[in-house]
């Protein structure tokens, strides 16, 4: 008896074909969400960038002019600007896509009723559209502050995208768990805005976490956001050496909420959309 002809090819496992056709099409779904998203947000014309751009900087020049006229200095360099814009930039990097992602189920609850779409699209693609977004919005408003004051840094790559990376999981984690927690309680989103308000003056924004007073600081090390502009602000400022930066404390903050919201959605996400 003969062997079977070499040049036949074993067919593909129905579960692995499946899998990849489903992969696909989660990639395909997000991709559609986000040009969705991109369209009703930002709009056809490239206004709604615009404005994406210009609102950010708006308060950075706003808290410079402010502080410049009751300091001859920051706390550190020489540039009021580019002080209050590596510490509002960094906070933003989290409080935007967090925000969205907490909107993410509300937002595209009419398109959930369709088969291909899952939650965890709708979770993903506000994530990654707003995380992009606000990335480019940073390095503009940085890039262009160190431009028109012609200022000499030695930038520390390292820390800044630490900073950028550690911003992203905390709002995709906060996010997630926020996702479900302002579907399932109506009045959440107003208890988390009324409780998450003072973090731009508590976070080392406005203020330099080193200048606070001791019992202060043993109080506010406990803020993650502390540490991401602290980061941020050691990748501009080569000088300047945060050493109660926890890169393994700002990852439980974030990696706690985030296990709890994802178990969470999962076993009620559809009667969160039925509600």
């Amino acid at each position: 008896m003969s062997d079977a002809p070499t040049g036949m090819q074993t067919p593909a496992l129905p579960g692995k074909r499946y899998s990849m056709n489903r992969r696909y099409a989660t990639l395909r779904t997000i991709g559609a969400l986000i040009l969705r998203e991109m369209s009703t947000r930002f709009g056809r014309k490239p206004g709604g960038y615009v404005w994406a751009l210009l609102q950010p900087l708006g308060m950075i020049l706003l808290l410079a002019l402010a502080f410049s006229l009751l300091a001859s200095h920051p706390a550190l360099g020489t540039s009021f600007i580019l002080f209050k814009a590596t510490g509002l930039m960094a906070f933003n990097l989290f409080r935007v896509p967090s925000r969205m992602v907490g909107n993410a189920l509300s937002y595209s609850r009419a398109l959930l009723s369709y088969p291909g779409v899952t939650w965890i699209d709708a979770v993903l693609a506000r994530f990654v559209l707003n995380t992009v977004v606000m990335v480019i919005v940073t390095y503009l408003i940085l890039a262009g502050i160190i431009v028109f004051e012609d200022l000499s840094l030695i930038l520390n790559w390292g820390m800044i995208l630490g900073s950028v990376l550690l911003s992203a999981v905390l709002a995709f984690g906060i996010g997630v768990f926020n996702t479900f927690m302002s579907e399932r309680f109506d009045v959440y989103d107003t208890v988390w805005n009324i409780a998450t308000s003072p973090l731009m003056i508590v976070s080392g924004i406005i203020f330099l976490y080193d200048d606070m007073p001791t019992f202060a600081q043993e109080i506010l090390w406990y803020n993650p956001f502390i540490h991401v502009v602290g980061m941020m602000r050691a990748g501009f400022y080569s000088v300047y050496h945060p050493e109660y930066v926890s890169v393994t404390y700002v990852l439980l903050c974030a990696m706690i909420p985030m296990v709890v919201g994802l178990i969470l959605l999962r076993r009620h996400h559809r009667e969160l959309l039925l509600r």
